[in-house]
């Protein structure tokens, strides 16, 4: 399932707990924001958070959004 399937599921999923919820919205927020970074510039933790929020309407903590981005920055 694409990155994009999995957010879209995770915002409607009941079955999920909020950590895992939040892990995937983040990895998704954390992908955009490595695509919305300017060019020779890397996305911070509280630009994941922000797009979390602004996109998602998801509070993420500081420690889930580094999380997304090491992993996005590894793929």
């Amino acid at each position: 399932m694409t990155l994009w399937r999995q957010v879209l599921s995770a915002l409607h999923d009941d079955s999920l707990d909020d950590a895992e919820r939040e892990a995937i919205v983040a990895r998704g927020a954390a992908q955009l924001a490595a695509r919305r970074a300017p060019e020779g510039h890397q996305p911070t933790p509280d630009d994941v958070m922000g797009i979390a929020f602004s996109e998602f309407a998801i509070l993420l903590d500081a420690d889930t959004a580094r999380t997304a981005l090491n992993h996005s920055a590894h793929r």
